[in-house]
């Protein structure tokens, strides 16, 4: 049957308004929810920072033993809250958000010159680095250039990477893939003051991250160890995975969103070819769950009856919300989707703190180190973090 012209074009724009209509209800639905989450976070931080010594930085809640544990400024994941408390304040404009976030950033600046590991970023640039972007403040600016300036000299020429932690514990010089998140500090402060140096040490990282962690099936080892003096890899395991050859969930999504931060400051296609690599591991794997929240590891032993890994999920959200800007359109509507799938469950109750709840951390079930039973099925303030710049970012892609 010949369908008159006429009528074609009708049909066609009757189709393209309904299609346009849902995106639309869609985009209402998730801006509604970003709101809804912001207001939440402003409400729960205010109650966090209250149960927080003045010294000290929140680091985890169990909800099992309804027990709120803090740490110094030196742990890896202090810049996390204050972190946290801009990306609320940036929504909210809260002054009240943006005066505790200053008043952690001050017992934290000192740790510009923490030189024992590699963390340098997650401690400076996730806070300070946050600061200077919503402020313009030059201290803040100063700030990340001397953490810049620390961090380089955890480089090690022999092996072309910056090493992670100092030799022990059976390690001589190792380097874990969770150290592609501190790059960010090193490019930046290279473009903010014009010193090639810092942006020549990370691409010379990612490069040796690139050629010694990934396997065959793009899944990434934890740790690479490495002889300094001979050059070469000693042995590639973990310590917070299931066992040497297992994809840790958390890793995954760290070289991930690394990768894609690195095309970001540099343009080379081999980054971006290989963060699409990665995201096709983990979006096509048998045992990542249908929610899209990934098991601890995905290769437990104990899977479906094993912990979800909430950190990992909220980092792969963030992760696929950048990815989608430098791929074509399909792949960007899939990136789109699964980050949006992630938002909406972690927003549910499974996985949301109830409102005053958790000592005030917005996410539960996240874990930490299983193999040492440290931080198992808690709430963790780097899940929080990232599942914050996560509904920023999807914020940013409705704006535009």
């Amino acid at each position: 049957m010949n369908i008159p012209a006429k009528i074609q074009f009708i049909l066609l724009l009757c189709s393209t308004w309904a299609l346009n209509s849902h995106a639309q209800n869609k985009d209402r639905q998730m801006e509604k929810l970003i709101k809804k989450n912001m207001m939440f976070a402003a409400h729960q931080y205010k109650l966090l920072a209250k149960n927080t010594p003045a010294d000290k930085m929140p680091r985890n809640f169990s909800e099992e033993k309804q027990t709120l544990e803090t740490s110094n400024t030196s742990w890896w994941t202090s810049g996390f809250f204050p972190g946290s408390l801009w990306f609320i304040y940036e929504y909210t404009r809260d002054s009240s958000i943006k005066l505790e976030a200053e008043k952690r950033l001050a017992i934290l600046e000192k740790e510009k010159y923490h030189s024992s590991d590699h963390d340098l970023g997650f401690m400076i640039f996730n806070s300070f680095g946050n600061a200077f972007r919503i402020t313009g403040e030059p201290k803040y600016k100063n700030t990340i250039i001397t953490a810049a300036e620390t961090l380089a000299k955890r480089y090690r020429p022999s092996i072309r990477a910056m090493q992670s932690w100092n030799a022990g514990n059976g390690f001589a010089a190792p380097v874990i893939i969770d150290n592609m998140m501190n790059l960010e500090l090193m490019c930046w402060s290279a473009d903010e003051i014009r010193e090639p140096l810092f942006k020549i040490i990370a691409i010379t990282h990612a490069n040796t991250s690139l050629r010694e962690f990934y396997r065959s099936d793009y899944s990434a080892y934890h740790v690479v160890d490495f002889d300094l003096e001979k050059g070469k890899v000693r042995a590639k395991l973990t310590a917070q995975g299931s066992h040497p050859e297992s994809a840790w969930a958390r890793g995954q999504s760290w070289g991930l969103y690394g990768f894609t931060m690195m095309y970001r400051y540099t343009q080379e296609k081999s980054y971006v070819d290989h963060a699409r690599k990665i995201a096709r591991f983990i979006l096509d794997h048998p045992r990542l769950p249908k929610d899209k929240i990934p098991y601890w590891d995905y290769d437990a032993k104990d899977i479906p009856n094993t912990y979800r890994d909430v950190s990992a999920a909220a980092i792969l959200a963030s992760a696929l919300l950048e990815l989608a800007r430098y791929v074509e359109a399909d792949e960007r509507a899939e990136y789109l989707h699964v980050a949006r799938t992630i938002l909406i469950n972690l927003s549910g109750k499974k996985y949301r703190s109830k409102k005053a709840g958790n000592g005030g951390f917005l996410l539960r079930h996240s874990v930490g180190a299983l193999p040492y039973q440290s931080e198992v099925d808690v709430s963790v303030t780097y899940a929080d973090y990232y599942f914050l710049e996560a509904l920023m970012r999807y914020k940013n892609w409705l704006d535009q």
